[in-house]
């Protein structure tokens, strides 16, 4: 979602005398509305959040010990196997 799209939902938030006069210079000086200049940087500073948990980098070592893992033949996992195999307790 971006800011320019059609609003159709509220949002309401308390905030200090300080905190809005804060923001209103902020809007003023980017020549927006206080809620436009709030709600941009907010889904700015959200989109920034989720980036964070969608994209991860590994450094140049760890990438080739997970390179090498992937390598390595399948394990033998009993307990495992086992487990799947059996009827889910869904299922009994």
């Amino acid at each position: 979602m971006t800011a320019g799209s059609a609003h159709s939902e509220k949002l309401e938030l308390r905030l200090s005398p300080e905190a809005k006069q804060t923001l209103s210079a902020a809007a003023t000086a980017a020549h927006r509305s206080i809620s436009d200049f709030v709600l941009e940087s907010a889904l700015t500073r959200a989109d920034e959040t989720l980036a964070e948990r969608r994209h991860w980098g590994l450094g140049a070592e760890v990438w080739r010990a997970f390179l090498a893992a992937l390598e390595e033949p399948v394990r033998e996992l009993p307990r495992l196997r086992r487990l799947l195999r059996s009827r889910s307790v869904f299922e009994r």
